[in-house]
């Protein structure tokens, strides 16, 4: 993994931490959990405060999530909120917690400056040991702590604010008056500075989740629907009404679910011509075509003359793989119909020509689901499904992993917004 963490394609944009105030309020979140404080003088934490340096050091890359489910956070600075999320067993997690920053910004803002914020993002289940488990939760609340008991001295003021003014007599009780000035010191005035983070619970909407090797679950008003391997723990089991149950083996009722709940783009000239999908597809079929027939050869020096050359050289290869010449058939036909007569087209290649809708809600958890039907294309992998990017690259040979590297650093790094939009429509 050193070739990515040097590339930034792995725990990249995350934040230096390296204050000793701000170390030292780190290790009280984590005494608090209780876990070893770090004896690092310097690390890196995302959006939830999870730092790939710590979990070597405790040898224990889910410390903030110990079961994987109430994920552990822990805030030290408002500017987490423009970080990403690098460690999670849900792919709404990174949703959730901006949403808690953007919903209590003002007292995430006054709390950060005396304080740390660490808590679970808690639901109704504790343990994940079925399908069940994961469609009963519905919402999540984040119990929210801080080491130094801002929130707590802050909502202890608050109630002798309100019996100051609710009792005639109390500005006769000289204690409580000194405890009133104690506590301002620590908590300022609370009628300006809101240090209560008051939106907690959040909705769990559609989801992938790590648990029993990759689960996708998506909510629409009167079903939901979980795809998944067949031997997953629950699969079909209850509620056959409220749930609907999709082999991710099964590529053709897997699309007719993504189309007829429009989550979908078919492929029509009106966005395909002007993106350059179908080449960037052909492109990664070859390049895995490439590495199937011999894994150590050397890419470095290819172009399109050098690709159109080995596909000549290769022809029987192309021909029995049936993905190219698929794509280049595709291709004609969009630009001589306006469209692609989707029906005719076995079902696991009309992955190879669809993106998700880009202004559906699920855009992104549906462009991760149709990378799991396209694994030759590592780009898409890597934009939408890192776990499983990062998993392919495992089996990589190292010359292989030089080559997806270096690809896309000149494709995807190089301008991720763009790129975003040009393939796949999305303008977040």
């Amino acid at each position: 993994m050193d070739l990515l963490r040097d590339n930034e394609l792995i725990y990249g944009r995350l934040l230096t931490i390296e204050e000793p105030h701000l170390i030292e309020r780190y290790n009280k979140a984590l005494t608090a959990f209780g876990l070893k404080p770090t004896k690092l003088k310097k690390f890196e934490i995302d959006r939830t405060g999870f730092s790939p340096q710590i979990a070597e050091e405790l040898g224990d890359y889910h410390y903030l999530d110990p079961n994987e489910v109430n994920r552990r956070f822990i805030i030290l600075t408002p500017a987490q909120v423009d970080l990403p999320v690098v460690h999670t067993a849900f792919s709404n997690t990174s949703q959730l917690v901006y949403e808690f920053f953007q919903g209590n910004q003002r007292a995430i803002d006054a709390l950060t400056i005396k304080d740390v914020i660490y808590g679970e993002i808690e639901d109704s289940v504790q343990k994940v040991e079925d399908i069940e488990d994961l469609l009963s939760i519905n919402q999540v609340e984040f119990k929210v702590l801080s080491a130094e008991d801002v929130l707590g001295k802050a909502a202890e003021l608050g109630r002798l604010v309100d019996r100051l003014k609710q009792e005639p007599d109390a500005w006769r009780d000289n204690a409580m008056l000194e405890r009133m000035v104690e506590l301002a010191k620590i908590c300022g005035d609370i009628r300006e500075n809101a240090l209560v983070p008051d939106q907690v619970i959040f909705r769990h909407n559609a989801f992938w989740t790590s648990h029993f090797g990759g689960i996708y679950v998506f909510v629409d008003p009167d079903m939901t629907t979980v795809i998944s391997d067949p031997t997953t723990p629950g699969f079909r089991r209850s509620r056959p009404w409220q749930v609907s149950y999709l082999s991710i083996r099964d590529a053709d009722r897997v699309f007719r679910f993504l189309a007829s709940t429009g989550r979908i783009e078919l492929p029509r000239g009106s966005w395909i011509e002007s993106s350059g999908y179908l080449e960037h597809r052909a492109e990664m079929v070859i390049r895995s075509l490439i590495r199937t027939a011999d894994p150590n050869a050397d890419l470095s020096a290819v172009d399109k003359v050098w690709l159109q050359t080995w596909i000549h050289n290769h022809a029987d290869l192309v021909a029995r793989d049936g993905n190219f010449p698929f794509l280049n058939a595709a291709k004609r036909e969009i630009t001589q119909l306006g469209h692609l007569r989707i029906e005719e087209v076995p079902p696991l290649q009309r992955f190879l020509v669809i993106r998700a809708r880009p202004d559906h809600p699920d855009a992104w958890l549906t462009n991760r689901l149709i990378s799991d039907f396209v694994p030759q294309d590592f780009v898409s992998r890597y934009v939408f499904n890192k776990q499983g990017f990062y998993a392919d690259y495992e089996s990589y040979t190292e010359r292989w992993r030089r080559q997806v590297v270096d690809i896309l650093k000149t494709t995807y790094l190089k301008d991720k917004a763009a790129f975003r939009a040009r393939l796949y429509g999305l303008t977040d």
